[in-house]
C-alpha cells in the first residue's frame, strides 16, 4: 500500500531468500527500539548492533534492559521508556539529543486482562498505541530515515474496527478484541504518519511490519489460562523463533521500501518465513479512519505532529 491507501503488490522485496546476513552496513546511524530486553525487539537491535548501527535499548526495566544489552555485540546504550506513562514518554523524548536514522516502535503487551495504564487508558491501546504516537510525535524532529511500526496479523481479527465511541472498551472489554483494536490503531497511524511525512516534504518514511508468529514471552502474559496453554502448543509446533520474527522489522528497517509499505512473513497464511510486503484489511487501509484516530490520540496524549501547520 501507498501512502495514499491504495493497496500495492502484496508480494515484493529483493530477488533470493532474505535473512540477517543480506542487512548493508549501518555504521555511523543511531537506531532506538522500544522493547529491546527481549523477543523480536532484542533480535532485532542485536542485530542492527552487529552491522554497525548504535542502538539505544528503550526499556522499562533498566536492569533487564542492560542484562539484554550485555549479550550484545556492537555499540548500545539503555534508556528507561514506559509506554504505559506518558510521563516517561516524555522524559525520555526530552532527554534525547542528535539524530535518530531508525525509529522503530516494537514494544507491546498482548490479551492481557483488563486494566489501565498510569494516565487512565486501556492497556492495550494505550501502550501499543498512545505509548508510540506520542514518543513518534516527539521524537520526529530527530528522526533522518524511518520509522517502523510493529503491527500483527491480528489487526484482522476481533470487531475489525477502532471503537472510537469507547476507545478504552468500557463495559465490552475481551482480550482479544482490545488487542487487534491496538493493532489495527497501529497500521492506521502509520498510514496517517506517512500521509502527513508526504504533504510536509519531509524525506523520512513511515512503515510497518508484523512478526507471524514468533515465540516470545508476549505469550505467557494472555489473560485465559487456556489461551495460554494453546499458545505454548503453538509456540512448538507452528511458531518460529523470536530471530526469524525479527526478520520483517529488519526488512522494513533496511531495505529501500516506499512508505506506507506493510511487512510480514511470505509463508503461508504469513505465520512464518522470509520478509515480504504483505496485505493488510480494508479497516487498516481507512484514510478517513487513520485521520480520525490521528486526532483522537493527539487529543488523548498532547503530542502533536511537529509539521502539523503544513500537513493540514
Amino acid at each position: 500500500m501507498d501512502n495514499t491507501g491504495k493497496a500495492i503488490s502484496s508480494k515484493g522485496g529483493t530477488k533470493g531468500k532474505w535473512d540477517a546476513g543480506r542487512i548493508r552496513d549501518l555504521s555511523g546511524r543511531t537506531a532506538v527500539v522500544t522493547g529491546a530486553n527481549s523477543g523480536i525487539g532484542f533480535a532485532a537491535a542485536a542485530e542492527l548492533a552487529r552491522t554497525g548501527a548504535h542502538v539505544v535499548f528503550a526499556v522499562r526495566d533498566l536492569e533487564r534492559g542492560r542484562a539484554a544489552a550485555a549479550k550484545v555485540s556492537g555499540s548500545t546504550e539503555v534508556r528507561r521508556l514506559d509506554l504505559a506513562d506518558l510521563a516517561s514518554v516524555r522524559e525520555f523524548a526530552e532527554g534525547w539529543d542528535g539524530p535518530i536514522d531508525l525509529l522503530i516502535n516494537n514494544a507491546g503487551v498482548m490479551l492481557l486482562p483488563e486494566g489501565r495504564t498510569r494516565d487512565g487508558f486501556e492497556m492495550q491501546f494505550g501502550t501499543n498505541h498512545l505509548g508510540h504516537f506520542a514518543l513518534t510525535n516527539l521524537l520526529l524532529p530527530y528522526v533522518t530515515d524511518r520509522v517502523v511500526t510493529v503491527s500483527s496479523g491480528a489487526h484482522r481479527m476481533g470487531d475489525r474496527r477502532i471503537h472510537f465511541e469507547n476507545l478504552n472498551l468500557d463495559g465490552i472489554y475481551a482480550p482479544q478484541r482490545a488487542y487487534s483494536q491496538s493493532k489495527l490503531a497501529n497500521l492506521l497511524f502509520m498510514l496517517e504518519l506517512q500521509r502527513r511525512l508526504t504533504e510536509s516534504g519531509s524525506p523520512v518514511r513511515s512503515l510497518a511490519a508484523h512478526p507471524g508468529w514468533a515465540a516470545t514471552n508476549l505469550q505467557s502474559h494472555t489473560a485465559n489460562p487456556v489461551t495460554r496453554v494453546l499458545m505454548t502448543m503453538g509456540n512448538k509446533v507452528v511458531a518460529q523463533d523470536d530471530k526469524g520474527g525479527a526478520l520483517p522489522t529488519l526488512f522494513a528497517a533496511t531495505e529501500d521500501l516506499p512508505g506506507g509499505s506493510f511487512v510480514g512473513p511470505s509463508g503461508p497464511v504469513e505465520m512464518r518465513g522470509e520478509p515480504t510486503l504483505v496485505g493488510r484489511s480494508t479497516a487498516a487501509s481507512d484514510v478517513a479512519a487513520a485521520r480520525r484516530l490521528w486526532d483522537a490520540s493527539e487529543e488523548l496524549t498532547g503530542a502533536v505532529f511537529p509539521l502539523v501547520a503544513a500537513a493540514r
